[in-house]
């Protein structure tokens, strides 16, 4: 087995790497502001980033998850709202295009919104429901069929770079048909019937402005739509890579950057009364060690499931290496930047201080869709050979 990056993947990450250093100078003051990063969206868009992961047949990069995931990584150490927002470009234009269900002339569409047009497509699928831990979430957003189009009615969050996005891909249930039913389709920043309510004042991520989108009777053309089906299932369970693996690699930066930060700090900082700096402390030298080797660990689970993605396409054996990616990197982000602010002192969690951002922005790893307790149920269905057919439910049925 090859663990070398290809030359390809190393300048790559070489040039994310040179982003981030940038995007990393302005990280604090939109994390304080909650503002949307537009100059590194335009920077990404200028280095033809929308386009890295279109298959070359339609004009893009043809960059392979595991390229994505290379880069995200370095994105995401220096401004992992930037990485996190960004990356929903691709989690929803992805889906479209390698999906068997959609038209060749929607995916030439679309393609031509990316490839040529460098249009930055944000997405918004999920819906301020309750959820199981094993039930499908229903679309609660209705789209009614009229003359010409749809009008749609409905309440999405979790909406991240609405207001800088040029156009939005909205999932819809179709009113009068099967639950299962739906259609996807693109707003513009600017429509009849949708407005933004600006909701986003949250711990960690908070310039990736996540904001809801209000959808009143909203005008939606047949020319707007890129796909409908009977049954939306196969579009969401064949691109679980790209809806929801791509964001794993973020949260790898975000740990990363922690640990690049605190071993900086603890190089430079010798208290009064001590004859060398902190990283001499024989419990400093420990922590780092085990940081170490939680975020090797996780990096190879995530680099693992992005090859086996690339390799055997998404086979159970991709999708439970995809669930325990998130779940070790949910788990390790959140210790590693705990760990770094503690031992960084009190100086840390001054609003100025890396370690204290970086700190929110990891806390929200383990609650990321999927959290870890999703990727630990489905772990553990993998591992036992057991049918989530078979498995009782956790409140007795009627």
């Amino acid at each position: 087995m090859d663990f070398q990056l290809t030359p390809e993947q190393q300048r790559l990450q070489k040039k994310c790497r040179e982003l981030a250093a940038d995007f990393a100078t302005r990280s604090a003051t939109h994390d304080r502001e909650a503002s949307h990063p537009i100059e590194n969206y335009e920077r990404l868009r200028d280095e033809g980033f929308l386009a890295l992961t279109i298959h070359k047949e339609w004009g893009g990069h043809g960059a392979s998850l595991l390229d994505h995931t290379v880069a995200y990584e370095e994105l995401g150490a220096g401004c992992p709202s930037t990485a996190l927002a960004f990356n929903m470009h691709a989690s929803v234009v992805m889906p479209i295009l390698e999906s068997t269900e959609v038209t060749i002339d929607a995916k030439r569409r679309l393609a031509d919104l990316v490839v040529h047009e460098k249009k930055l497509i944000a997405g918004n699928f999920s819906e301020p429901v309750t959820t199981s831990l094993i039930g499908a979430r229903p679309l609660k957003t209705r789209a009614r069929r009229v003359d010409g189009g749809y009008r749609v009615t409905g309440r999405k969050m979790f909406a991240s770079m609405l207001e800088a996005g040029d156009l939005v891909m909205v999932g819809a249930s179709i009113e009068g048909a099967s639950p299962l039913a739906g259609l996807v389709f693109l707003l513009p920043r600017v429509a009849e019937g949708r407005r933004v309510e600006a909701n986003w004042d949250v711990l960690g991520m908070r310039a990736t402005r996540s904001d809801s989108l209000i959808l009143e009777d909203c005008w939606v053309p047949d020319s707007a739509v890129i796909y409908r089906s009977d049954d939306m299932t196969a579009l969401r369970q064949n691109n679980l890579h790209w809806f929801w693996g791509s964001y794993t690699p973020v949260y790898l930066g975000v740990a990363q950057a922690a640990y690049d930060e605190l071993r900086r700090v603890v190089s430079a900082r010798k208290p009064e009364g001590y004859a060398q700096p902190l990283a001499y402390h024989p419990d400093v030298r420990r922590y780092v060690a085990e940081m170490s080797a939680d975020l090797e660990a996780a990096r190879l689970t995530t680099y693992h499931s992005a090859w086996l993605c690339d390799t055997e396409g998404l086979t159970e054996k991709a999708v439970a290496a995809l669930y325990r990616a998130k779940y070790t990197v949910g788990e390790a982000v959140a210790k590693i930047t705990r760990t770094a602010l503690t031992l960084g002192g009190a100086h840390g969690i001054f609003k100025p201080s890396r370690l204290e951002q970086l700190f929110r922005d990891g806390a929200l790893g383990p609650l990321h869709p999927p959290p870890s307790d999703f990727c630990l149920y489905h772990m553990g269905l993998h591992e036992l050979g057991l049918d989530p057919a078979d498995v009782l439910p956790p409140l007795k049925s009627e």
